[in-house]
């Protein structure tokens, strides 16, 4: 009786162990998934913040600049005029008066830059340092645009987390030199080296965002949270740099950036430990750039990246002088200009995003009413008589804008799933580069068509180019019914998965194929002529399509 009864003691102690033993990798696997989930988070803030920074020094030059120019100008005359009057002096000595006292003592760079409030009375600069300006003001994406190619592949190559933090190296650098720069030159070079760390930051910024949430409906949300952040950055950045400008002088603006740039790179290092990550050393290879140019889905949601930001890039440095001329608009005016669109900026991308999350297949048409509506509110801005009336095509570009972007960036990311290896730092090159054409022309290009042809044509001409080019966002109606291609994955894994990441990768794509089998009929054969459409360049590209 002691035997039957200790006899099942054995199978229930071994079902014991093994629940326990399940309990408490259960317990160590959600211990796992909280802790990655909170440096996720934490790894978001950190792009943020670098995507904040990128742009609030992109913009918070607006005001300061100007000023600045004209300072150097009245400088210089002070200089050439102490010159001439010392080598009249010298050729005829005569007693030095109290006029000429006055004029040399004030000559120089001392009182005029480095005094720690400017000017009461704000200056200009003379019409022939407008190209000075304009030339200034692009010079950072025209490096970015030169960049990118290169910064893309570099990421690709080694992973986010070290390009990232590149970047924050060189904004800091760039912003240290703003803050201490006295002549044109210095300023120059300043803001070029801040379109060569944009190009390390930003791309590698969205595209460790990608990598990160996989998940659809989440890699919507967090894009759309680091468009507010772009967004806010952008609209921000003017007032904080002139209230700082008049208040406390140049540098006190660009130190506070510099001083938050320091804070975030310190952060990233702490977070990720990048350079002693070794899981990079598992990443796929990436798929070239120019690989990625020639796709014509990547092509059209480039093109509309581009287009929908030119009204904004092209308005930045005309809006105030135009104005100044047709409203009579006062300073604050000016600088307040784009602050009251950041609301329906960010309203725009919290409903892109909610519409994806229970209509993803519309991402085309989110981002195509974004174009229709940037077009319809750039016609209506000459028009506007008032700083009110003003305000209601300007938030109606930033909606619009807030739909395209918050609609096509996750796009991107969802293309290069289904059709090459997920790795994101040339796609998020090229979206780099779109913004880059559009905001490098801009203060060049947009002047000069104001004064060829007119304000009212430069703003027709751009609604224009929008309204056009929203049709075309019809050819991606279809690729939501695409699958993942496994062609260059299985090559990849065909030895078996050899580290976590290659695992991960193995079981997404399984998961992936229970849910995406083939159904046939009448949607295959749209979809087939969809894709003859479309072929690409070569017969290599054409074989990495999937359909369903």
């Amino acid at each position: 009786m002691e035997e039957e009864a200790s006899a099942p003691s054995g199978p229930r102690s071994a079902v014991e162990k093994l629940s326990e033993a399940v309990g408490q990798r259960t317990k160590a696997l959600s211990s796992a998934l909280h802790e990655a989930n909170r440096q996720r988070r934490l790894l978001l803030v950190i792009v943020c913040v670098a995507l904040l920074l990128d742009n609030m020094l992109y913009m918070v030059i607006v005001p300061i600049v100007p000023d600045f120019v004209a300072a150097l100008n009245v400088a210089e005359e002070r200089q050439q005029g102490a010159q001439q009057q010392q080598q009249q002096q010298q050729q005829a000595p005569a007693p030095a008066t109290a006029a000429s006292n006055i004029s040399t003592t004030g000559g120089g760079l001392g009182w005029s830059l480095n005094s720690t409030r400017p000017m009461l009375r704000p200056r200009y600069p003379a019409d022939s340092d407008d190209i000075r300006i304009g030339v200034l003001f692009a010079s950072k994406a025209i490096l970015q645009l030169l960049v990118n190619p290169l910064s893309g592949t570099f990421i690709d190559r080694v992973g986010y987390a070290i390009p990232l933090l590149i970047g924050l190296g060189v904004m800091f650098l760039s912003t240290i030199i703003f803050a201490f720069a006295e002549n044109y030159g210095t300023l120059f070079a300043a803001r070029s080296l801040q379109g060569l760390g944009s190009a390390f930051a930003d791309t590698s910024g969205i595209a460790l965002i990608a990598d990160k949430y996989t998940e659809e409906s989440e890699r919507n949300r967090a894009l759309g949270i680091a468009l507010a952040f772009i967004s806010f950055g952008s609209l921000v950045a003017p007032p904080f740099g002139g209230i700082l400008y008049y208040f406390a002088g140049k540098r006190v603006p660009f130190l506070v950036l510099a001083f938050i740039s320091l804070l975030d790179g310190l952060l990233l290092l702490l977070a990720i430990k990048p350079f002693s990550d070794r899981s990079r050393d598992n990443m796929p290879v990436g798929t070239p750039i120019y690989k990625l140019m020639i796709d014509p889905y990547i092509m059209v949601v480039a093109g509309a990246l581009t287009t929908c930001n030119i009204p904004l890039a092209f308005l930045e440095p005309t809006i105030s002088n135009w104005m100044k001329k047709t409203m009579d608009a006062n300073e604050w005016e000016m600088g307040l200009t784009w602050l009251p669109a950041f609301i329906p900026h960010v309203l725009g991308v919290y409903v892109t995003v909610k519409l994806a999350d229970k209509y993803p297949h519309l991402q085309w048409f989110y981002g195509a009413l974004g174009l229709a509506t940037i077009g319809a509110s750039s016609c209506m801005v000459p028009a506007c008589r008032n700083f009110w009336q003003l305000t209601v095509p300007l938030c109606g570009i930033c909606f619009g804008i807030a739909l395209v972007d918050t609609a096509l960036l996750p796009t991107l990311a969802f293309l290069v799933d289904v059709r090459y290896v997920s790795v994101y730092g040339s796609v998020y090159a090229i979206a780099d580069i779109s913004y880059s054409v559009a905001y490098a022309l801009g203060p060049i290009v947009a002047g000069e068509i104001v004064h060829s042809f007119g304000f009212v044509q430069l703003n027709l001409g751009m609604g224009l180019a929008n309204v056009l080019y929203a049709p075309i966002l019809l050819a991606l109606k279809n690729i939501c019914q695409m699958k993942p291609s496994h062609s260059e994955r299985n090559i990849l894994l065909e030895e078996g998965p050899k580290g976590l990441y290659d695992t991960i990768k193995m079981e997404e794509r399984k998961g992936k194929g229970k849910h995406l089998h083939p159904v046939g009929g009448a949607e295959e054969n749209s979809v087939d002529s969809f894709h003859r459409d479309f072929r690409g360049a070569s017969e290599e590209d054409s074989s990495d399509y999937d359909y369903t």
